[in-house]
């Protein structure tokens, strides 16, 4: 996966590609915008839908622009639409359904954020050129305007887009002022379409990237899960890095970029990374879900953050990280509280920051049955993501070593497998239950139980499945030993 943007587009093939898609949606577009133009109002298709129509991507999810007001939007659509809904009023949209296509039609609008808000101030607009003009980048800032499909292009970004480069309409120091998450946004572009950034917008990100700062943690967290669930995420992540506004929204990732030593010798830990973020990515078709997969790709994002603050220099002229799987596991818990992650997203992807290097402390590969037990019932409902990120941190440049540490790696699936089909290893338990115990131990709830319950399952791990008579045996035995 290059981190150069892609070659141009041919504006034939735009053109070709937009008349394919419009045709595809006539159902939909030509007859709303005749409903609107009939009663005395401008309509246009607006935004991503145009964007990615000229891309040759499909969109079932329109977004309309108008000169009607909301209350005049959903009276047009009253017997148009098999369903309305207006959560969207307060900003001048009105949403709907039709069929198997999902609308949305907002107002001409101009809005722009108080320099201390987190929320814009939004007044209607009275044209499409003016409206146009508040949207983020030249791109995003065309519209097509119905039933007569002709286009709206004041901003250039016809152009923009055959050149796959992002654009403002006008000033991004302007635009980034009324809005700046739409500095997120121009790196979140970048990793969804393979778009460089015109210098001039790097630049305004860069002198303003403080003015993140502003926006909710929640929006920040938002663009980020987007970015790297992109199909180039090193775009976006590298852009981030270059102007600054990583080291305020993920400060962890420039970190990674450690101060290189001449006396010492060790990976380029960021540039790691971002390699291990792809392969990843490349290996995300053995997971159960496909991809893209966030929790994957932000467990090998966040891998290795725990190696600049566990950096050591040994004489012989190594770097030593020990111990950065469990301090990496800490920050990456503690950066994803703070961007609002979801309890679930935040416990996956601890998890496998800290079992990133579990693969590796188990020698060349004389696994024992204990051993994948282990293996298994620590990485729990985490296992074939595990197994991922194992694969991917190997980005050694010796064949011979990567090939050992593949093969090392399929005898270990292997050996899960056959123990998966012998032992039912994803649900393993102890051979005796809870009231099992008190029954045998004669005790009621309490502490013994459980410490007696943690015995029974490491003796299952270590030995594998035993009779209830044979558990009972280990059971006593360790009671009168606890209790002698």
């Amino acid at each position: 996966m290059s981190d150069a943007p892609l070659p141009p587009l041919k504006l034939t093939d735009v053109e070709r590609s937009v008349a394919v898609e419009l045709d595809r949606i006539a159902p939909v577009i030509d007859d709303l915008g005749g409903r609107f133009l009939a009663a005395g109002h401008e309509l246009a298709l607006v935004g991503g839908p145009v964007r990615d129509a000229m891309l040759g991507r499909r969109h079932n999810d329109l977004d309309f622009t108008t000169s009607a007001r909301p209350d005049e939007t959903e009276r047009l659509l009253k017997g148009w639409a098999d369903a309305i809904w207006d959560m969207g009023r307060a900003f001048g949209t009105i949403g709907s359904r039709r069929g198997d296509f999902q609308v949305e039609i907002t107002t001409y609008r101009s809005e722009s954020y108080d320099p201390s808000s987190r929320k814009p101030d939004v007044d209607f607009g009275d044209s499409l050129v003016g409206d146009l003009g508040r949207r983020d980048f030249t791109v995003n800032a065309m519209a097509v305007l119905l039933p007569g499909r002709e286009l709206e292009d004041p901003y250039g970004g016809v152009i923009d887009l055959a050149h796959r480069v992002l654009k403002t309409p006008g000033r991004p120091e302007d635009s980034f002022s009324d809005d700046p998450l739409r500095m997120m946004r121009a790196a979140r572009f970048a990793a969804q379409l393979g778009f460089s950034v015109d210098p001039a917008v790097v630049a305004a990100m860069s002198e303003m990237s403080e003015r993140i700062e502003i926006i909710s943690a929640e929006r920040v967290r938002d663009e980020l899960v987007k970015l790297v669930s992109a199909p180039y995420p090193r775009l976006g992540l590298a852009l981030l890095v270059e102007t600054g506004l990583a080291q305020r929204v993920l400060p962890e990732l420039p970190a990674l970029a450690l101060e290189r030593d001449e006396h010492h010798r060790h990976k380029d830990v960021y540039e790691h990374t971002l390699t291990v973020l792809e392969q990843a990515i490349d290996l995300e078709p053995r997971l159960p879900g496909g991809g893209p997969d966030f929790v994957s790709r932000f467990a090998a994002l966040m891998h290795d953050v725990g190696k600049p603050r566990t950096r050591r220099f040994v004489d012989d002229g190594t770097v030593t990280f020990h111990h950065h799987d469990v301090v990496g596991a800490k920050i990456t818990r503690r950066r994803m509280k703070e961007l609002r992650f979801s309890n679930d997203e935040i416990d996956a992807v601890t998890k496998l920051v800290e079992l990133h290097l579990r693969f590796h402390g188990y020698g060349s590969g004389e696994w024992t049955d204990s051993a994948v037990r282990r293996y298994v019932r620590d990485a729990g409902d985490q296992l074939e993501r595990l197994h991922v990120l194992t694969r991917a941190d190997c980005t050694t440049r010796n064949a011979r070593k990567a090939d050992r540490l593949r093969r090392t790696y399929d005898e270990l699936e292997e050996r899960i497998a056959k123990l998966s089909e012998q032992e039912e290893l994803a649900s393993i338990r102890p051979d005796l239950d809870g009231d099992q115990i008190m029954k045998i131990l004669g005790v009621g709830p309490g502490r013994e139980v459980g410490e007696a319950y943690r015995y029974l399952l490491e003796l299952r791990m270590d030995r594998g499945p035993m009779t209830e008579a044979e558990a009972r045996a280990e059971l006593l035995a360790w009671w009168a030993q606890r209790t002698g």
